[in-house]
């Protein structure tokens, strides 16, 4: 797991697929109509928001900016993330890959609602790109993002960060 050169990729190096506690940012990328940016998964074919780790001098921030634009060629402004939820339980958030690689991640979640550029799947990690119901994602979802979602509905309902 991880792109050749990669902080997580060094780590591989050493402790090959052991459980690696990663931090990381997703983001909900909101289009018109209710709807969001979902992305498949190019491994295992499920769904999920554009998400990733975080890299040495990255902050929450600054890693799903650089993961929104890796993942889909939008790019966003720092300043246009809203933070509206932390994911970081264990029994959700931790992750086998189909190589056999484990994380648990720590994800700060962002809802964005302005971007520029256009759609374009980094072909590695992205099979298919689009925007869909936030009441109907896509099927397959990662279970991850489900939560996500419902964390965001809380989070629109009551106006409090939510942690899980």
């Amino acid at each position: 797991m991880g792109h050749i050169g990669s902080y997580l990729w060094k780590i591989r190096q050493h402790l090959g697929s052991q459980l690696v506690l990663l931090p990381g940012a997703q983001g909900l990328v909101l289009g018109q109509e209710g709807h969001a940016l979902f992305q498949r998964r190019a491994d295992n074919g499920v769904w999920e928001l554009p998400a990733g780790g975080c890299e040495p001098g990255q902050s929450f921030r600054t890693a799903a900016v650089a993961e929104l634009f890796e993942e889909t060629g939008l790019v966003a402004k720092i300043e246009d993330l809203e933070p509206f939820a932390c994911l970081s339980d264990p029994s959700i958030h931790t992750l086998t890959y189909p190589n056999g690689d484990q994380v648990q991640a720590f994800a700060m979640c962002f809802v964005l609602a302005s971007w520029e550029g256009s759609l374009s799947a980094e072909e590695s990690e992205v099979s298919d790109l689009g925007f869909f119901p936030l009441i109907d994602p896509p099927s397959p979802t990662h279970a991850p993002t489900l939560e996500v979602l419902k964390l965001y509905a809380l989070f629109r309902e009551t106006g409090v960060f939510q942690a899980n």
